[in-house]
């Protein structure tokens, strides 16, 4: 020490008060280099000072911590961004499909009762002029309408003062009794076509009555013709919706009165309950259509679609439980990290290594990652090689990483297309191209088919039989086909096939090939089933692809009334 002693005359001076702590502290690396590291310790330590906590990070440290930083946040940017705009996607999805099932089956609904109203009417006219004095052709009229169209659980004719004239089932026992109800008596005083809403009759049923006024050739009243639905028995809304109501996913449909009551539900025991709090309920009802997102009576959110019926009133609400499209979302999500994560620990372990040499590929990779976490699609840049020899491995690894990550996006995207089973397009596939065509107005042909009796097939054979069958039609169908059209599974063991700018004749020509070879060649089961298939063109038999779907359905549901088996073009 007492050779520093001559370089350190002022030592004491040094060593006492702020002013020297200061300057020791404001100038460690002067102090080192003129009096060494020992000596300058020994000072700064006399004044509280540790020289080692003012060593300076390095430039590695801190550009390896920089690059492992933005490899960090590059990540969660992709995760945040993959998350919220596929969460958008699949609300919107999700709403759309709930909104056009309801709008299908309040069309449906429509239809059931504008045709269950025509039969009433038809009917009423017949016995009114011909037979409404004769009791037993009165009750064979009335049990054929029944029988022949189902739509009622039963059917009563009441004259003009209320007395109960005839009544099928005729276990009834009200024929010679005047009417009790009180929805009746409304009926019979309006002189007009009427519709209950559901009240509980005298034997404990809760009913929806619907009627139509008669009157002979002369024009005097004569009282009245009306069918019951007996809404917590078997019905024709069971018959039409209760096997595929309740979705493997938790999605199910419901149907309120014009009052808010459940008419229909998965759960009977539910049937009349008021349910006109319910937000979409009251939508609905003022005749609105759309989707919103509800929270039902259990606490459980839904995403629901709804859609008014004109004929009665009613109205239909399709929901999904809000956690379907969590579920999904997860799944992406998890996907998404499997195939990233690997990727991402060896780009930040090569990273550490290379940082003050890899900087311009690391900006590429982040780059890269950004477009991918906007839901973009990547397009890899030619693979340059880098002056450096670890840079150029680095870059090609990476390229090769995202690679793979765009490949499974890529098969992601083509299964959430396919059906599985055929690897036909799917419904969705099909809907959107249909619905691109006639927003373009591009002429088309749709060919819908339904294979006869699939059923009896399941039963006889299995399920597993079935695939096969549905796995025969679909390579049929793809090979009868030219290249550019559209085949696709519409559901169970119906197909859908889009034939751009083709006329109608020609697709029948098509369908007839289509019905013909699925009918004559072997198929997995050594028999020889059929299809019915249904035809309509754009725009010659419909503005609007829903409009074209339901016209194509029904020349279907006309070739399975005509024998099955053969091929119907709409009128």
């Amino acid at each position: 020490m007492a050779n520093c002693w001559p370089r350190s005359a002022s030592w004491i001076h040094f060593c006492l008060g702020r002013p020297t702590k200061r300057i020791i502290a404001n100038d460690v690396e002067l102090w080192v280099s003129y009096l060494g590291v020992e000596e300058a310790n020994a000072i700064s330590g006399l004044c509280g000072i540790d020289v080692a906590k003012k060593k300076k990070i390095s430039l590695v440290t801190l550009l390896t911590g920089l690059v492992s930083l933005s490899v960090a946040l590059t990540l969660t940017i992709l995760l945040l961004a993959s998350y919220h705009s596929n969460r958008q996607s699949l609300f919107k999805t999700r709403f759309a499909l709930n909104h056009s099932a309801a709008t299908k089956i309040s069309q449906t609904i429509d239809s059931l009762f504008q045709s269950m109203r025509a039969g009433l009417k038809y009917t009423g006219a017949y016995i009114s002029v011909n037979h409404l004095s004769n009791e037993q052709e009165l009750q064979k009229q009335l049990e054929l309408l029944r029988l022949s169209g189902n739509f009622f659980n039963s059917i009563t004719v009441v004259d003009e003062t209320g007395l109960v004239r005839s009544v099928t089932p005729s276990s009834d026992g009200t024929v010679g009794q005047h009417i009790t109800a009180e929805a009746a008596d409304e009926a019979l005083a309006s002189r007009k076509p009427y519709i209950s809403k559901p009240y509980t009759s005298s034997t404990g049923r809760r009913i929806v009555f619907m009627s139509e006024p008669l009157y002979d050739k002369d024009g005097v009243y004569r009282g009245f013709i009306g069918g019951s639905l007996y809404l917590q028995e078997d019905n024709i809304l069971n018959m039409m919706f209760g096997k595929h109501n309740i979705d493997s996913d938790g999605s199910y449909f419901y149907i309120v009165s014009s009052d808010g009551h459940l008419l229909y539900h998965p759960d009977k025991s539910r049937i009349g309950e008021d349910n006109s709090a319910n937000p979409v309920v009251q939508k609905v009802l003022r005749g609105g259509s759309g989707y919103d997102q509800v929270t039902n009576s259990h606490g459980i959110p839904f995403l629901s679609g709804y859609s008014p019926v004109p004929e009665n009133g009613w109205g239909v609400i399709v929901q999904s439980p809000i956690s379907v499209v969590y579920g999904e979302l997860n799944r992406y999500i998890r996907t998404i990290l499997f195939y990233t994560l690997v990727p991402f620990a060896l780009l930040m372990i090569t990273a550490i290594w290379l940082a003050r040499r890899l900087a311009r590929p690391f900006v590429s990779l982040a780059n890269l990652a950004s477009q991918l976490g906007r839901g973009e699609r990547i397009v890899l840049p030619d693979i340059k090689h880098h002056w450096n020899r670890e840079a150029d491995l680095l870059t090609q690894t990476i390229t090769m990483a995202l690679n793979d990550l765009q490949k499974q996006t890529d098969q992601l995207a083509h299964a959430a297309m396919t059906d599985s089973l055929t690897g036909l397009t799917n419904r969705r596939t099909f809907e959107s191209i249909m619905a691109q065509w006639t927003e373009k107005r591009q002429p088309f042909a749709l060919i819908v088919m339904d294979i006869d009796r699939f059923k009896s097939i399941n039963d006889t054979y299995g399920h597993q039989a079935g695939d096969e069958v549905l796995k025969h039609l679909a390579r049929i169908v793809a090979s009868s086909v030219r290249s550019n059209d559209v085949c696709c599974r519409y559901g169970g063991e119906e197909f859908v096939v889009l034939l751009p700018f083709t006329t109608a004749p020609d697709a029948r020509i098509t369908a007839e090939r289509v019905r013909t070879a699925f009918e004559t060649r072997e198929n997995p089961l050594g028999i020889r089933p059929t299809i019915s298939l249904g035809i309509a063109h754009y725009p010659s038999h419909a503005e609007s692809a829903e409009m074209l779907f339901q016209r194509a359905d029904h020349a279907l549901y006309q070739a399975k009334e005509a024998g099955r088996n053969r091929t119907i073009v709409a009128d």
